[in-house]
């Protein structure tokens, strides 16, 4: 999806306003990540959900070696 804004004047700053569907659907909350590339500027969530996970995993699998009767 594709839409046009104007940047606009925050104070002493620019900025744009962003869509609330748009935030909705990207699941975009406080903060983001801004990149800046040629000619692009790049806007990502901060919050990675899947970025625990391996510590998750590996305390699940602690767990079932501490209580398994089989192992």
């Amino acid at each position: 999806m594709a839409v046009k804004t104007r940047i606009i004047q925050i104070g002493n700053s620019q900025g744009i306003r962003i869509p609330k569907p748009i935030l909705e659907q990207l699941g975009f909350t406080d903060e983001v990540e801004l990149e800046v590339l040629p000619d692009q500027l790049v806007i990502r969530s901060v919050h990675q959900p899947r970025q625990q996970w391996a510590e998750a995993f590996k305390a699940m699998a602690v767990n079932v070696l501490k209580f398994s009767p089989c192992l």
